[in-house]
């Protein structure tokens, strides 16, 4: 095993944002990943099975039965509740067991051995609660962007998957001064400064990495928002030929699929009414949409190609700032985190 590889996991900080913080909504699929069976994805460390009852709502559990480990999603849908393949055992949503086939009255039964989770689903996504408590009841609300929920912005969801930890994503977004470089060919970041100057404007809930003499000109700048989910924003400036609305504007939530694969969202938005709400999403469809997924393809070759310890052994500069402050933060709440989980209650 590579010596990298050792301190990442001997580092307990590290090993809790790796999987991602706790007591955060994240989303973790696009809402058709699930239909009529029950489905298996690995995300924030877990393997969830994740399945709709009749009414259409998801419901959310650990993919391991409690009778012997079988893998629920391989079960059959009963309402609020899987029926495990291997031996009939049913697991309610809320992780109890309702019904032992085999044993029936056997003390399994009324037990609430498996880990639930609790979801929300919105703007094309189902979202997960990472609750640090396994068995919390009531997980609190969603609360998403203004331009997820305001009925004059307009959004689509692209969804990928990148091979790489998703903390570089992270950087990346982190990283204003990227597009003036490897998307200097796009017909949205071909213009601006190459040497810009960057300031960090504190938010209520967040903060902005900016730059100082330039807006509206390229990608010149990104929020970062903890509203009980970590999200991001920025703005690229779009030309007469991007038809009507203001900037367009990308949200953007990165989760970890595992140390090396991550699940990147990003809602592509416009604030944009009426017909002219009409004329950008057909715009966007018809011809924004594949250069948006060129600029995307170019990020993604990048942090794939770097080594799992790049971020170890780096020269960073004044451009870098925004990511410096990021990563304290979120190492700031990691430690938290482990605080709380070790101290006596």
């Amino acid at each position: 095993m590579n010596a990298h590889v050792i301190n990442v996991h001997l580092d307990p900080v590290d090993a809790a944002l790796e999987v991602g913080l706790k007591d955060l909504w994240f989303p973790i699929c696009p809402s058709s990943f699930i239909k009529e069976s029950p489905v298996s994805l690995r995300r924030l460390g877990y393997k969830i099975a994740l399945w709709r009852d009749s009414t259409g709502k998801v419901h959310a559990l650990e993919d391991h039965c409690p009778h012997r480990g079988a893998p629920l999603s391989l079960g059959v849908i009963l309402g609020d509740r899987l029926a495990c393949s291997y031996h009939g055992v049913e697991v309610r949503s809320d992780g109890t067991v309702m019904r032992v086939p085999g044993s029936p009255g056997c003390k399994l039964e009324g037990s609430r051995p498996t880990r639930r989770f609790h979801t929300a689903e919105s703007n094309g996504a189902v979202f997960l609660y990472n609750a640090s408590h396994p068995a919390l009841d009531q997980a609190p609300p969603l609360n998403l962007p203004e331009q997820l929920t305001s009925p004059e912005w307009s959004s689509f969801l692209c969804y990928t998957e990148w091979g790489c930890d998703y903390r570089y994503v992270i950087d990346n977004v982190m990283d204003p001064m990227h597009g003036a470089y490897l998307h200097k060919q796009s017909h949205t970041m071909a213009e601006g400064d190459m040497t810009a100057e960057f300031q960090i404007r504190e938010l209520p809930s967040g903060f902005v990495f900016e730059k100082k003499h330039q807006r509206d000109v390229n990608f010149d700048w990104t929020e970062w928002q903890d509203n009980g989910i970590h999200s991001m924003r920025l703005e690229i400036p779009y030309p007469k030929t991007g038809g009507p609305g203001g900037n367009f504007t990308i949200i953007g939530s990165y989760t970890p699929i595992t140390n090396q694969a991550s699940g990147v969202f990003h809602w592509r938005c416009r604030k944009v009414g009426g017909w002219q709400r009409d004329t950008w999403r057909f715009l966007y469809k018809n011809r924004l949409e594949q250069r948006h997924w060129n600029v995307l393809e170019q990020d993604r070759v990048a942090m794939e190609n770097m080594e799992p310890d790049a971020n170890q052994r780096e020269h960073l500069y004044a451009h870098d700032m925004g990511i410096v402050r990021l990563r304290r933060h979120l190492r700031k709440l990691a430690t938290e985190q482990i605080s709380k989980e070790t101290s006596p209650t």
